[in-house]
């Protein structure tokens, strides 16, 4: 696994063995961040994402290398993403990991203007989540929250967001909903 875009472009990661950590497709996040760049209306350098469900934190380590303003990294076992973000020596000061359950977010004073989530498939968590995000403020007006589940999953999310985008890639599907 590696960044695939960006200042980091060909960066490895590390990933640990097993099935844990399921990491996005390289081809999926590629195709994400093609998505984001028509849909998002400010530069990526002005933007503060949260990486739901971080696992390795790739997602969130590939727009930092892709030139966001910070990522907040948030997962029950943040071992593996802090080793990751160590690798990232230039990028520390844009970089927070929180140690934290996903369905009882903590409060912040911070919003994004991205969330992405990849919780573990067909759990019930991905909705759980989203309403914690709407309950808790933690989305900017306009915010993107990019929720990756099984593509056969069907999912519902609060009355605020608004689904803008689908797409499927293998087994994964990608919802594109926005804080209307």
């Amino acid at each position: 696994m590696r960044i695939i875009g960006g200042k980091y472009r060909g960066k490895k990661l590390w990933a640990p063995e097993g099935k844990k950590v399921r990491p996005t497709a390289e081809r999926a996040r590629e195709a994400v961040f093609n998505i984001l760049f028509s849909h998002l209306d400010e530069a990526y350098e002005n933007l503060d994402m949260a990486d739901i469900f971080a696992g390795t934190g790739a997602f969130g380590l590939e727009a930092l290398s892709r030139g966001f303003k910070s990522a907040t990294f948030i997962d029950m076992d943040t071992k593996t993403v802090e080793r990751n973000a160590k690798m990232f020596t230039a990028e520390q000061a844009k970089i927070k990991i929180i140690r934290a359950n996903a369905v009882n977010l903590p409060r912040l004073s911070q919003k994004f203007q991205l969330v992405f989530m990849d919780a573990p498939y067909a759990q019930g968590l991905s909705e759980k989540v989203l309403a914690e995000l709407v309950a808790k403020n933690w989305l900017a007006e306009k915010a993107l929250c990019i929720v990756e589940t099984r593509a056969d999953e069907v999912i519902t999310w609060p009355e605020q967001l608004e689904l803008i985008d689908k797409r499927v890639y293998g087994l994964a599907q990608i919802l594109f909903l926005q804080n209307i």
